[in-house]
């Protein structure tokens, strides 16, 4: 674990199904700990060089829970604010600021995913390093993979897309490998990637997972590893899903 190794969290979300609009979605909380600081332990334990949380709904709170939670740590972290929510592309953008001049990768995890594990993640970023590859994504095989971005494979098995739901052909749908929402890129090919983002697709955003199209397209080496426990990517977008994630926490 290293150094050059810059985490960005994207916490802005409002969370419209989690029946509070008074609270940040990353603050609801699990086992009595706010969703965020799973996610900013984990980026700690890694050893993170850099730590950028996305803020946006509610920030000042997230803000000054982080500030209040590691006074220890706080060169460790820059606050990227993304107060009008355009898109996962668009939230990655706002950290350029701090990570335009970055000599390494960028780690990009989710604050509503909160039970992923550095383990995990180490094996993940080993992966990536292993085979040499300049971007690479976190994936899962779900038997219902309703609502999920899809990771697409050629018949070789070799991954060469993303495809949100939205946007995908029935034949595409049928796939059960899904994109948990977890990246690793070269920082500087990051950058100039989100500068070819467009919003022509169902949702009218940008979205983060078109970057690997556009290394695909430039022949930049892609991967995507697949998560042995699905549990550890779940993300939490109602307070049904925080309620099944509390029990899966209790068993582990």
């Amino acid at each position: 674990m290293n150094k050059n190794i810059a985490t960005v969290i994207m916490a802005a979300g409002k969370g419209k199904r989690m029946k509070n609009p008074d609270k940040s979605k990353v603050m609801h909380e699990l086992k009595d700990k706010p969703l965020i600081k799973y996610v900013i332990d984990l980026s700690i334990e890694i050893n993170s060089g850099k730590i950028i949380p996305v803020v946006g709904h509610q920030k000042n709170s997230v803000i000054d829970f982080i500030k209040t939670t590691y006074p220890e740590k706080t060169e460790l972290f820059q606050f990227a604010h993304q107060d009008e929510q355009l898109g996962t592309g668009h939230a990655v953008m706002q950290t350029e600021e701090f990570l335009r001049d970055y000599n390494g990768d960028t780690l990009i995890l989710s604050g509503d995913v909160p039970l992923l594990r550095a383990a995990t993640v180490q094996s993940f970023i080993d992966f990536h390093r292993k085979n040499k590859f300049d971007a690479s994504l976190i994936s899962a095989i779900f038997n219902d993979p309703h609502g999920y971005g899809r990771v697409l494979r050629d018949a070789a098995g070799n991954f060469y897309d993303i495809r949100e739901e939205k946007d995908c052909s029935d034949e595409e749908r049928r796939c059960k490998e899904i994109n948990s929402g977890i990246y690793f890129v070269n920082n500087k090919l990051l950058f100039d990637a989100l500068k070819t983002l467009k919003t022509d697709n169902a949702q009218g955003e940008y979205y983060l997972t078109d970057i690997f199209r556009h290394f695909k397209s430039k022949g930049i080496k892609i991967g995507a590893f697949p998560v042995k426990d699905n549990i550890e990517i779940t993300g939490i977008n109602t307070v049904e899903q925080l309620e099944e994630l509390e029990k899966e926490a209790a068993i582990n």
